[in-house]
């Protein structure tokens, strides 16, 4: 007897949970509205959310899915903003599957820190806590927009950063799994460490850490060895980085889940002491160009960070990111993704008597209690000029910098700097990082007025010297705030622009996609394509050479979401469990 479909899917839900227990497939709706919601877009339908809790579990899911033909969206910690680590609406042409890589957190030391090992769920605050003692620091720190990111999600979507000298995150050391032109599942082992043959066997001592060191080869890349040098030739006609960047699409690095990525290797780095912030403030664009060239042309030493915000949204964080930024202030971060977990949960809870956002409503009255975000000689620069660079320079490179400030700004009389005492260079780097979030806040705090975020992360050319775009004319009246920040050296911008009420935000994207191609921009420049932009010819077919079945991931880029990247679904793609002759 053939089974029904609902049969099918109950079979494949027994079988998942006989690999990781009842508990860790969740199918109730409230269960998995976390997993398959973005935190600012994408949301849709899975028949599952797995939480395997040993990479053998996970081996053992993936074995499940891929037998049974199952569409997989791996997951680390969904903090992605381009809905690429969730499902999109619920036109697939196979049930869905969401792996929730959370449990898998481990992370572990090669050679005393030179490098680690990280499984899917570690998270960079983690790697973080675990190098400070050792005077090493991961390729990252955590970002504005990505409080409790995984270590893994980052190489997978070419993350870059605030870190000026460490470009991309990038590696060419990785062992993951993904299904070949046949449809079968492979293991592929390029961690540069010999082990066994045998697909448990390999993924247990990988995950034990039970190999010997001269089983580990040191050849290979870790990270971007070429970036600094990269970044600083201003006459190119390219971005310096950007995520569908061919030089630095390789297996598990800009994989965008479609591979599931078991494990990674990467560099890490010297801390850097004694180094000094240095705040820039003008009202002239070609200041501050002025100064990105001249830095990256001679300094002897590259900054750690330059960080810009223009000052419309130096004052969205004042006003709508106050609390975020005593809460860091006060708990560090580690505490921060309980905090949104619990804040996720009374808004599920509230919702049907309070409507969507009542935590933010909340938070946001209860910020009006709360002291200012910078301190005060900061704050009057916030007040006084259009635009503002944030330079952290290591301590080895403070006297050059200082010499250089003082002359530009002395001699030219266009503007101010200020070098900052530890505590004001503090605040203002938690400022900058809260700025990301204050524009969702502002959205639900204010629905009556606002229709969406219509954001994009755009990488312009190292040699642009008009890097502040206006909107527009027909346009910027469309706009309630346009909101501008980024990394300036690397000359990647972030830029959020919230919409009216009642305008058409797919037009908007549309015109704004349209001027920054006018511009020689690259889009996006550190997120993924996600479910928001269209994946460039190379990245297209990056990803279909690393997911010819199009089992992990589909639909990312604006690709088919169907088997085999078909134009149409096809109702009987394979044949899956319970449904053989």
């Amino acid at each position: 007897m053939v089974p029904t479909p609902r049969s099918f899917e109950h079979l494949v839900l027994d079988r998942l949970a006989a690999q990781v227990g009842a508990r860790y497939v969740l199918t109730r709706p409230s269960d998995i509205e976390p997993f398959v919601t973005g935190i600012r877009f994408g949301a849709g339908n899975a028949l599952a959310v797995v939480q395997p809790g040993s990479l053998v579990e996970l081996w053992r899911v993936l074995q499940v899915c891929s037998h049974a033909k199952l569409i997989v969206i791996p997951q680390a910690a969904n903090t992605g903003l381009t809905g690429g680590s969730t499902p999109d609406g619920d036109d697939y042409d196979r049930p869905v599957v969401v792996i929730s890589m959370r449990r898998l957190a481990t992370v572990r030391l090669l050679q005393g820190g030179r490098q680690v090992l990280c499984l899917p769920g570690a998270t960079l605050h983690q790697l973080e806590r675990m190098l400070k003692p050792l005077g090493r620091a991961p390729h990252s720190e955590i970002g504005s927009s990505c409080i409790g990111a995984s270590v893994i999600g980052g190489v997978c979507n070419n993350s870059g950063g605030a870190l000026l000298r460490r470009g991309p995150a990038y590696t060419e050391l990785a062992m993951y799994a993904r299904i070949d032109a046949r449809g079968q599942l492979q293991l592929v082992n390029h961690l540069g460490i010999e082990l066994p043959p045998d697909e448990e066997e390999a993924i247990q001592l990988v995950e034990t850490g039970r190999f010997d060191d001269d089983l580990v080869s040191w050849r290979g890349a870790a990270s971007d060895p070429d970036y600094a040098q990269h970044v600083r030739d201003v006459e190119a006609e390219t971005p310096a980085r950007f995520n569908a960047d061919p030089r630095r699409l390789h297996e598990a690095s800009g994989s965008a889940g479609k591979l599931v990525v078991i494990a990674v290797r990467l560099d890490t780095f010297a801390l850097d002491t004694g180094a000094a912030v240095f705040h820039l403030a003008t009202d002239q664009e070609s200041v501050l160009t002025d100064v990105r060239r001249h830095v990256l042309q001679h300094f002897r030493h590259l900054p750690i960070a330059a960080e810009y915000i223009h000052r419309d949204a130096m004052q969205m964080a004042s006003d709508h990111g106050r609390d975020m930024f005593w809460l860091i202030r006060t708990l560090g971060t580690q505490r921060l993704p309980l905090l949104f977990s619990l804040k996720s949960r009374l808004d599920r809870l509230a919702r049907r008597w309070c409507g969507p956002g009542i935590s933010d409503r909340l938070l946001q009255a209860a910020s009006r209690f709360l002291p200012p975000n910078l301190p005060a000689r900061p704050r009057a620069l916030a007040q006084r000029y259009e635009h503002h660079l944030l330079l952290k320079v290591p301590h080895d490179g403070l006297e050059e910098a200082r010499a250089f400030l003082r002359a530009r700004f002395h001699a030219a009389r266009t503007g101010e700097y200020l070098e900052c005492d530890a505590a004001e260079g503090e605040r203002l780097f938690l400022h900058r990082f809260v700025a990301a979030g204050a524009a969702n806040r502002f959205r639900a705090v204010h629905p009556e007025t606002v229709e969406d975020i219509v954001a994009f992360d755009v990488a312009l050319r190292r040699n642009d010297q008009a890097w502040h775009l206006p909107l527009d004319a027909d346009l910027a009246p469309r706009v309630q705030h346009a909101l501008r920040y980024g990394h300036f050296f690397c000359h990647v911008f972030h830029l959020d622009y919230i919409v009216k009420k009642g305008e058409d935000t797919e037009r908007i994207k549309r015109r704004l996609a349209e001027m920054f191609d006018r511009k020689g921009a690259e889009y996006p420049a550190e997120h993924n394509v996600g479910h928001q932009y269209r994946a460039k010819p190379a990245l297209a077919r990056f990803y279909r050479e690393l997911d010819p079945c199009n089992c992990f991931n589909p639909g990312i880029g604006k690709l088919p979401k169907y088997f085999r990247y078909a134009d149409e679904a096809n109702t009987n793609p394979a044949t899956p469990i319970g449904r053989q002759a």
